[in-house]
């Protein structure tokens, strides 16, 4: 078995990074370290990797972003399997193992040794996500955190709430048809989120009791409310309370979801930004396995 860690210079910096360097080099195991140098790498050192049809695991070190090319490359690849190295400061996905379990991610040996699944991906215009994909104000605000992280002594939560000031101030909703089974809903939206996994956001969990594995897919669309209404409402949705407003949350399972605009709409994937006037989102035929320490469950 060939293990492949995959390191994104731009997570964990300091102390971690030397952390993680000296936990692989301690490994019991040969064991090899590459370190991406642009966006796109995580993806094609772990495509070469899988295409060669050696048994590999590929452990992405860094965020949601990093972990989301690693699934790009893997994905469909029966002899490949990723998971997570949390370097990042969302690593959302983790936590459906259980919040309190994210640190054992940092165990390199416990996690080389432990179990994979096959984790269903979502297709957003051919862009694969093994957690969520959303279009909107959310979407706005994680893609404009980036933005507001490099200013001085802003941090993570404060870039969050800096971006998110200033999105809401541009409009809480755009026009769009959405269009996920049997529901047509035409005109302003706020959001509209497909989930495979749990969390986005930074910990807000819109579906609750999702499963990674099931081949379904939870879509929850939140048409035009207040300024009043959406400050009552976030801390509900955040929380997987959809069920208590279904006039304000209208949810759907198992539908492919397609979205228009006449405007540019911003779709985030993982963490990785799209924009466009149009996007298609299913559940992909392909799937990735993701392995993870053993006696954690989701």
């Amino acid at each position: 078995m060939r293990h492949l860690f995959i390191i994104n210079p731009t997570a964990g910096k300091g102390s971690r990074q030397v952390d993680l360097v000296a936990a692989v080099k301690a490994l019991p195991f040969p064991a090899e370290m590459v370190y991406t140098q642009r966006a796109g790498d995580c993806e094609r050192l772990t495509q070469e990797a899988a295409g060669t049809g050696e048994p590999v695991r590929v452990y992405a070190c860094g965020g949601d972003g990093t972990l989301n090319e690693a699934v790009n490359g893997a994905a469909g690849y029966p002899n490949a399997a990723v998971t997570n190295v949390p370097l990042g400061t969302g690593n959302d996905f983790l936590k459906i193992f259980g919040k309190e379990n994210i640190a054992r991610f940092n165990d390199l040996a416990a996690l080389a040794a432990g179990p994979q699944t096959a984790m269903d991906l979502i297709d957003c215009n051919g862009r694969l996500g093994v957690d969520i994909v959303c279009v909107g104000l959310d979407a706005r605000v994680a893609a404009g955190v980036h933005k507001y992280k490099s200013l001085p002594m802003v941090g993570g939560i404060g870039a969050y709430i800096l971006s998110l000031g200033a999105n809401v101030f541009q409009g809480l909703s755009q026009p769009m048809t959405v269009e996920a089974g049997d529901l047509r809903h035409e005109g302003k939206t706020v959001l509209v989120c497909v989930c495979s996994g749990r969390y986005y956001g930074g910990g807000f969990m819109p579906v609750g009791d999702n499963m990674p594995d099931d081949g379904l897919l939870e879509t929850l669309v939140i048409p035009k409310v207040s300024f009043a209404t959406f400050a009552r409402l976030v801390g509900k949705y955040a929380k997987g309370r959809y069920r208590d407003y279904p006039d304000k949350i209208l949810y759907r399972q198992g539908a492919d979801v397609t979205i228009r605009s006449e405007q540019e709409l911003t779709a985030v994937v993982d963490g990785e930004t799209m924009r466009g006037k149009e996007f298609s989102i299913r559940l992909s035929e392909k799937k990735v396995n993701f392995f993870y320490p053993a006696n954690v469950h989701y």
